[in-house]
């Protein structure tokens, strides 16, 4: 099965090199997606033979930077995507393990999980990313009858197939919050694999008033809402249609 790395970079000049060259040993099909980084991030990439990019003139947002990914990859005949960040949070040597669960055909899309399994050697998240995190990792679950410990780990294997099926426009960082229900919605089969607890910097921002964690939490379940809303009327408007046939 081809399979593409896809890494959302923004203003990552501190880490991208050392990321990119340490993906590279473990998989050579690379595409990194620039979301208008202001830094020196666009210089680093322009001069990498070695991986393919797609860059946003402006700043569009880690959910549009994953949704370009799955366009490029169904586009260019590829089979998998595993999405990943570019701050030295996900260890590139899980890669192997993604490819053994893709190699299976049994998942459309199987999640890294930093709280499946405790490591002597995972960092201590901030309070409020993993209060945020427990809190939407159980409504989904609640909602949905799931089993899922990391709603928002961005370490992914995702069937590209699959996400052709999906609805997925959400830009931001609630990207996860259009994409859970949409998996649901389309029955799609999911799996959680233990990846390291790292967290680098703390202090990274989210942007605007999404750092103050009860606006974000707010945010974060208002999309959900959305979502659950949307998949119920379409669900309505697919009764009435069969009642009136």
């Amino acid at each position: 099965m081809r399979t593409l790395i896809a890494i959302p970079v923004h203003n990552e000049q501190k880490y991208v090199n050392q990321v990119l060259d340490e993906v590279l040993k473990y998989h050579l099909d690379t595409l990194v997606i620039d979301d208008g980084s202001t830094d020196k991030t666009p210089g680093i990439l322009a001069r990498r033979t070695d991986i393919t990019c797609l860059r946003h003139p402006v700043n569009k947002g880690y959910g549009q930077s994953l949704i370009d990914a799955f366009v490029y990859a169904s586009a260019n005949g590829y089979d998998w995507v595993i999405t990943m960040d570019c701050d030295e949070q996900h260890e590139p040597r899980m890669i192997p393990e993604f490819m053994k669960y893709i190699e299976t055909d049994q998942w459309d899309i199987i999640s890294g999980s930093r709280y499946l399994q405790s490591r002597n050697d995972d960092d201590l998240p901030p309070g409020d990313r993993r209060m945020v995190n427990a809190c939407i990792t159980a409504t989904l679950n609640d909602t949905f009858k799931w089993n899922l410990t990391d709603a928002f780990c961005g370490f992914k294997a995702h069937r590209v197939s699959a996400m052709d099926k999906l609805q997925l426009h959400e830009s931001g960082y609630a990207f996860p919050l259009q994409l859970w229900p949409e998996a649901y919605k389309k029955e799609l089969r999911i799996t959680e694999i233990p990846v390291r607890l790292i967290y680098n910097d703390p202090n990274r921002s989210f942007g605007a008033v999404l750092d103050q964690t009860n606006v974000r939490l707010r945010h974060y379940l208002d999309v959900l809402s959305r979502e659950l809303n949307q998949h119920i009327t379409s669900d309505c408007e697919k009764v009435k249609a069969a009642r009136t046939a």
